[in-house]
This record gives C-alpha cells, sequence and structure tokens, in this order.
C-alpha cells in the first residue's frame, strides 16, 4: 500500500497466496516494461527486469531469506551476485544487522549507513530486566513477575495498550534449572544439549554438532536442585494469566492457531489496531516491524529461551528478536516501557538487548565467532546423510567422515544426530566440516561427490550438501 501510495500502476506484488500463472502475468509485465517496482519475498529476486538498478532487502537478518527446499539458495547472497551481473545497487536495512553483513561492512566492504536516532527524536523505552530465579525464592511461580503485572494493571488504568511476547524459539529445546537458570551445554561446542525422548519421557541429551550424549539429569549439575527439566509456556496459558490477573481487559491472541486463512494476521492486527483490545498476546510474529501508537508497555516473558536452541546463531537471534520487541513500545507520543523476564539476566544478548545497543553485543559476539571458528570469521560445511535404514545411515555418514578426517585447515565434527534426527521414517545425520578458506570446503565437496559417483549410492540412501557462511 505504501509502494502503491508514492509509485502507482509502476509496482507490483509477489506473495505465496498467487498462483503460478498470477506469477506468470507479473514476471512477463515486468519483462516488457510495465512495472519498476516488485515488492515480494525471497522469490522477487528473479523478477527480469531488464534494467535492473537497486535491490532493497529489508530485515535483512531474517533467516526466512535462506532457502531450505531446491533450489537451496540465501537471499541475501544472491542478491549481490545478481546485481554484481547487473551493475546495480543493494541496500540491507536492518536495525539488527546479520553478523556477516556487518562484519563486511566493518571490513570496508560494504558502506555502512547508520541512522542514530528515532523518527522525530522519539526515546527509546525504558527497559527493566526481571531476574525470574528471584522471583521463584519470593514464591512467585507464575510466567508474570511481580514487576510485570504493577506495569500492566498501571497500564490499562491510564487506557494504553500492552504486547505480551513469548519467545518460543527453541520451545522445549532444552533443559534448564528454574534455581540458578543453568542451561545444560555441551562441553565442546558452546551450544545446549537437545532431550531426546522415548515413551514421552527425556531419556538423554545430545549436541547435534559433535554428538557428545549424557543421560538426562535428575537433578542440576550446577546448584543441585530438583527444579530442572525443559521449559513449557504457550501463548494460550499467558492469555489465560493476563485473562484472569486483569477481567476487564480485553486480550488478543496471535499465533499459528488464531492467524489460519488467508486474513487471520491482517484481522487480529486490524482489530488491536483500532483499539478493540487492550493485551496482544502473541510470538515472533507480533514483533515484526508493527507500529502501534498506543502501545506503551511490552512484555517480554522467557527472553532467553532462544538463547538455547542448540545453534551457534542462538546469541545473535536472541539479541534481534528482544532488540526488535522492545522497539514496539513507545512508538507514538506516549513514552514507553518495557519488562524482560529472564533466567539469564548477566548474558550480553540480554543486556545489550535492553541497552539497544548493538555495536557491544557484536563485539561480543564476534570474539566467541573467532575462539569457535563460526561464520563469519570462518565457514561450515554440512554434509548431511538419509535413509530409512538407520544402520546404512550411520555406517555411510562415518565413511564420508573418514574421508574428511585429517584434511589440513578443517575442523571435523561429527557425525551425529542432525536436528532433526527421524523426519517421515527416514534417519538424518549429519558431519560439519569448518575451515577459515571457503576454497577448501569447495575442494573438499566436490571430492566427496565425485566418490559418491563412482561408488554408487543404493536407492535408500541419499546426501545433501549445504554451505554455511552467510
Amino acid at each position: 500500500r505504501r509502494f502503491y501510495g508514492w509509485f502507482g500502476e509502476k509496482v507490483s506484488v509477489l506473495n505465496s497466496r498467487l498462483s503460478a500463472g498470477e506469477r506468470y502475468d507479473q514476471f512477463k509485465r515486468a519483462k516488457q516494461g510495465e512495472l519498476q517496482v516488485m515488492v515480494g519475498p525471497r522469490s522477487a529476486l528473479f523478477t527480469p527486469f531488464g534494467n535492473l538498478g537497486l535491490i532493497i532487502i529489508d530485515e535483512e537478518h531474517e533467516s526466512s531469506y535462506k532457502s531450505e527446499n531446491s533450489p537451496r539458495y540465501h537471499a541475501r547472497e544472491t542478491a549481490i551476485y545478481r546485481a554484481k551481473m547487473e551493475g546495480a545497487n543493494v541496500i540491507l536495512g536492518s536495525a539488527t544487522p546479520s553478523m556477516e553483513a556487518y562484519y563486511r561492512a566493518s571490513k570496508g566492504e560494504y558502506a555502512m549507513v547508520k541512522l542514530e536516532a528515532r523518527y522525530e527524536e522519539r526515546p527509546l523505552p525504558q527497559v527493566s530486566i526481571v531476574d525470574m530465579r528471584e522471583q521463584l525464592k519470593k514464591g512467585n511461580r507464575s510466567a508474570l513477575s511481580m514487576e510485570l503485572k504493577g506495569a500492566l494493571g498501571q497500564c490499562l488504568a491510564k487506557g494504553e495498550q500492552a504486547m505480551l511476547f513469548l519467545n518460543r524459539r527453541g520451545y522445549a529445546g532444552f533443559v534448564s534449572c528454574r534455581k540458578c537458570g543453568e542451561v545444560v551445554g555441551c562441553p565442546h561446542c558452546a551450544v545446549s544439549l537437545k532431550p531426546h525422548s522415548r515413551a514421552g519421557k527425556v531419556t538423554h541429551l545430545t549436541c547435534h554438532y559433535c554428538g557428545y550424549t549424557i543421560p538426562m539429569p535428575q537433578t542440576c549439575p550446577s546448584c543441585g536442585s530438583k527444579y530442572i527439566g525443559t521449559f513449557g509456556l504457550g501463548t494460550e496459558q499467558v492469555e489465560q494469566m493476563a485473562a484472569s490477573r486483569f477481567p476487564g481487559a480485553r486480550v488478543l491472541r496471535m499465533d499459528a492457531d488464531t492467524t489460519g486463512g488467508k486474513e487471520g494476521h491482517d484481522r487480529i492486527l486490524k482489530q488491536f489496531a483500532a483499539g478493540e483490545a487492550d493485551i496482544l498476546v502473541g510470538t515472533q510474529m507480533i514483533v515484526k516491524g508493527h507500529d502501534f501508537a498506543k502501545v506503551t508497555l511490552v512484555g517480554i516473558l522467557a527472553a532467553d529461551l532462544s538463547l538455547n536452541v542448540g545453534d551457534y546463531r542462538a546469541a545473535e537471534r536472541t539479541y534481534q528478536l528482544l532488540a526488535q520487541a522492545a522497539g514496539r513500545a513507545g512508538r507514538g507520543d506516549l513514552a514507553g516501557e518495557v519488562v524482560l523476564q529472564t533466567y539469564q539476566p548477566e548474558h550480553y544478548s540480554i543486556t545489550c538487548a535492553a541497552d539497544q545497543n548493538y555495536v557491544q553485543f557484536y563485539k561480543q559476539e564476534i570474539l566467541m565467532r573467532q575462539m569457535l571458528q563460526y561464520p563469519p570469521v570462518s565457514h561450515i560445511l554440512g554434509v548431511l546423510v538419509l535413509s530409512k535404514d538407520e544402520a546404512l545411515a550411520t555406517s555411510f555418514a562415518d565413511e564420508l567422515a573418514d574421508m574428511l578426517r585429517g584434511t589440513e585447515g578443517l575442523v571435523l565434527l561429527g557425525p551425529s544426530e542432525a536436528p532433526i534426527a527421524k523426519l517421515r521414517d527416514v534417519y538424518r545425520y549429519m558431519i560439519y566440516g569448518k575451515s577459515a578458506e571457503y576454497e577448501c570446503l569447495v575442494r573438499e565437496k566436490d571430492r566427496l561427490e565425485q566418490y559418491i559417483r563412482q561408488r554408487g549410492l543404493s536407492e535408500h540412501l541419499s546426501v545433501q550438501f549445504s554451505f554455511d557462511h552467510e
């Protein structure tokens, strides 16, 4: 709507709801010069403009720009390559840049343009960090801290609106202690161990990078507390808590269950924007760029949940989510307040998000990446072995890992179970190779592919390769 308002009929839109015929019509109009602006998701990159001048990737840090289906590509990388081919420019826009983009900008490969202040010089919201371990000591076992309950009461009394953001990324994907906040992690890879269940009960914890495995602890290895387990909290529970605590408040919930159908998202957002609800409860989808002038309070529940997803990008994604969530408060004329609840209040992604200090976060995170040889300072080759026969998958994964073992300049991790160890009755095993030299990984991939072609694969076995350097 905004682009149509500025540029009129020269604008078109691509989205997943278009049929193949409708998509074809828009591409044909672009090729014939009837369009000058195409707005859309990553597939819009393939619009056949004859005279491409500019590609803008908004929220360039978003993980959804990486296609997991064939053809596999990263929109950021593809945009830069296409722009080089056609002599165009690329703008990567983000309030919370990806480590890759900022790393290249800091090295002078990209030009950096900074917006140092909010629109109309509006102040940033006041952020309070609440240590949920202390809440437990005070006898408060609710998901809503005393501070958040008090702030919600004041907000509603003034006739203003609030958003309760539940950081569910990594939901039940790790084991932690509610008393001391310790998360059971891998001693070799600086990621959390993932719980694995049998007959509905967590029996063991495994690292999906190197395969390190331990039995499920019954007490916290750090403090001995019995308050240890997977984290379980849903938006429906939060909605009920808010409605129970504030009976007069009108509560809306926005998640996968309430946004079904074509207009699901729009319907809920329009209701909230029109003032038909006082509190909006939701997951990531409520913090992505929405602008509600009457929202003066944002409550962030389980802020550290995404820190523990067993992925080296966990701290980066946590910072991005929290900074975006905090940015929803005080966007109008009224001052904003954020209550950030966490079991790890000292973690740098939490403290930097509270201060809205990206540069400080980057300095700390890049040190971790350098020490552990993770992108953007290094590159990762992923080899995924799939088979319905588990023994066949493990033996062939071992075979390929043996070929990589001993390669100069390459650090080998695995083989181990993939993050999703079994999908549609197919067993999945991962091998990772890390190297500062991208060409080294390309050579090794070519060598493995040649070996596979010569050896031949049975119909019960398949292998997929991926690079992680973007």
